[in-house]
C-alpha cells in the first residue's frame, strides 16, 4: 500500500517535522506541502535538514489536490474556517491546531477568544491523544492535534487518575517548562535571541488554553496550569504536584504506572536510584516520538509529584499526528516513529 499524503501549512515547525517524518515513512508518499509564502521554493530551502531527501517544492494552497490524507498544519483558526474544502480533498484529515480540540463549542469561545468558526465539526474529530483514544482513532476519519503543554500535563496525570488515586477535592498544579520552538516559525520580540538567551520567563502562571485539554482528558476539574519558557529549543517538561486519596507506598506507585506505560508503545518511566537522568528530561527526546514518565512520593505518602517529559514538536505534536495516522489507516502504530531521540544533543 503507498498512502498519498499531503500537508497545509508545511513550511512551519510542525509542517517540517511532518515532512521528515512522512518522507521516511514506509507506506507513505509526500504527495504536496503547501505554503503561501514560500510557493515554488524548494522544501529543503525551509528545512536544511531535509537537504537531498526530496526534490518536492512548496505549491500554493490554491492548488492542492485530492489525496489519501491530508495533514492540517496551519494557525489556530484557519482549518476550521476551511474544513469543508479539506474535507472534499482527503477521505482523512489530521488537524495539527486547536480548531477540533475541544468537544465543546463554548469552552472554545471562552479559551480562544472568538466564536467557533464550524461548531457541527468538532463531534466529528476524536483527540488525537493515542494513550487516551487509541480505540476510537482506529479507522476514524477525523483527529484533532493535541497541545503540547497538555500532552505532558495529561501523560503526567493520567496513570494517577487511571489508578483511581487522585483526591479530588485537593488543587493539582501541574508546572510546565518549555521550549522556544512553542512559539512557532514565526520570530517574535519575546523569540528575539538576546531577550530568550538565559531565560526563564514565566508567561502563562494562570490561564493557558491548554487547561482547557487537561480537563476534557483527565476528567479533573481542579487542576491549575502554570507554563513558563525556558532556555531550550525543544522540549517540555510537565511536573505535577497531586494529593492522594490515601498514602500509597513507592511499590503501589510502580504499579499504577507500570499498568498504564504497558499498553503505551511510546511511554517509558524514568525512575533511577542514581546517575544524572534519574528523573525524565526532555533533552534527550529531542527528534523521538516517546514521553518518559516519573514520579517521586513524599515521606507521608501523600503527595506525588508526577513528572513527564516530551519533544514538543513530536509527541506534541507532528509525533503523535502520525501516531494518529497509522491507526487510523490500520498500520502498526510505532510505523516511523521508532528513532529513539539523540545524546549529546
Amino acid at each position: 500500500m503507498n498512502l498519498q499524503a499531503s500537508i497545509v501549512g508545511a513550511s512551519g515547525y510542525v509542517g517540517g517535522e511532518l515532512l521528515r517524518l512522512l518522507l521516511w515513512h514506509p507506506v507513505v508518499t509526500v504527495a504536496q506541502a503547501t505554503s503561501a509564502r514560500n510557493a515554488g521554493k524548494y522544501i529543503y530551502q525551509v528545512h536544511p535538514n531535509l537537504r537531498g531527501q526530496s526534490g518536492l517544492q512548496f505549491i500554493h494552497p490554491d492548488k492542492l489536490e485530492a489525496c489519501d490524507v491530508l495533514f492540517l498544519a496551519l494557525p489556530h483558526g484557519e482549518a476550521a474556517r476551511a474544513i469543508e474544502r479539506y474535507a472534499a480533498l482527503a477521505g482523512r484529515i489530521i488537524d495539527c491546531s486547536a480548531d477540533f480540540r475541544l468537544r465543546d463549542a463554548a469552552h472554545y469561545q471562552r479559551w480562544y477568544g472568538a466564536e467557533h468558526p464550524a461548531p457541527g465539526w468538532l463531534e466529528r474529530f476524536v483527540y488525537g491523544l493515542p494513550e487516551l483514544n487509541r480505540e476510537q482513532l482506529r479507522n476514524a476519519q477525523y483527529a484533532s492535534g493535541v497541545g503540547c503543554n497538555a500532552t505532558a500535563s495529561n501523560l503526567a496525570l493520567l496513570p494517577l487518575v487511571r489508578a483511581g488515586l487522585v483526591d479530588e477535592t485537593q488543587p493539582m498544579v501541574v508546572e510546565v517548562k518549555v521550549g522556544s520552538s512553542e512559539g512557532g516559525a514565526q520570530n517574535n520580540e519575546s523569540s528575539h535571541h538576546p531577550e530568550r538567551a538565559g531565560a526563564v520567563r514565566s508567561f502563562a502562571p494562570v490561564g493557558h488554553r491548554h487547561s482547557a485539554e487537561i480537563t476534557q482528558v483527565s476528567g479533573l476539574t481542579n487542576v491549575h496550569l502554570s507554563i513558563t519558557a525556558v532556555e531550550l529549543v525543544r522540549g517540555a517538561l510537565a511536573t505535577a504536584h497531586v494529593f492522594l486519596k490515601q498514602p500509597v507506598t513507592e511499590k503501589e506507585l510502580w504499579q499504577a504506572y507500570r499498568t498504564f506505560a504497558k499498553e503505551q508503545p511510546f511511554v517509558r518511566i524514568v525512575k533511577e536510584r542514581q546517575g544524572i537522568y534519574r528523573f525524565p528530561e526532555p533533552k534527550i527526546l529531542a527528534g523521538s516520538n516517546y514521553a518518559d514518565i516519573g514520579f517521586a512520593v513524599d515521606a507521608a505518602g501523600k503527595r506525588v509529584v508526577s513528572i513527564c517529559a516530551i519533544d514538543n514538536l513530536m509527541k506534541g505534536a507532528a509525533g503523535s499526528a502520525v501516531q494518529c495516522m497509522n491507526l487510523m489507516c490500520g498500520f502498526a502504530e510505532t510505523l516511523g516513529l521508532e528513532f529513539p531521540g539523540l545524546h549529546p544533543v
